[in-house]
């Protein structure tokens, strides 16, 4: 059977410079070259060199739900919380309680908030 690595996650964006400024602010992430075509879609790498692709496409309707969503680990996790009041982002728990994080049943604690083109996003402590 084949191995498989996560590579990275592509999102459609409706400003793609609005979505850049934002990953970057949020989790720091640097900006890579996409040597994958000439095209507007703007790379981003996190520090284990996973990616995410921001892919412009302005006249597209994005419809998400909490359900879909991904999910990042930090080491630092009330640091975070901390660094996300000072951006002013609005951020809650899995059931909307606003500026709240949850416990899971195992005990990560999680909390979820939206980007630009409003994608739930989960930082949790699993690390």
């Amino acid at each position: 059977m084949n191995c498989f690595t996560f590579n990275h996650i592509a999102l459609s964006v409706k400003d793609v410079d609005v979505s850049v400024l934002f990953y970057k602010n949020v989790f720091n992430l640097e900006e890579i070259k996409n040597t994958a075509s000439t095209s507007k879609t703007r790379w981003l790498k996190f520090n284990d060199d996973r990616q995410l692709h921001l892919i412009p496409r302005p006249d597209s309707e994005i419809k998400t739900n909490k359900a879909v969503h991904f999910a990042l680990a930090t080491l630092n996790f009330n640091a975070f919380v901390e660094h996300l009041e000072s951006l002013g982002i609005d951020y809650s728990d899995w059931r909307n309680t606003p500026k709240k994080d949850y416990i899971r049943n195992d005990g990560i604690k999680q909390i979820y908030f939206q980007d630009p083109d409003d994608y739930w996003i989960e930082v949790n402590n699993d690390y």
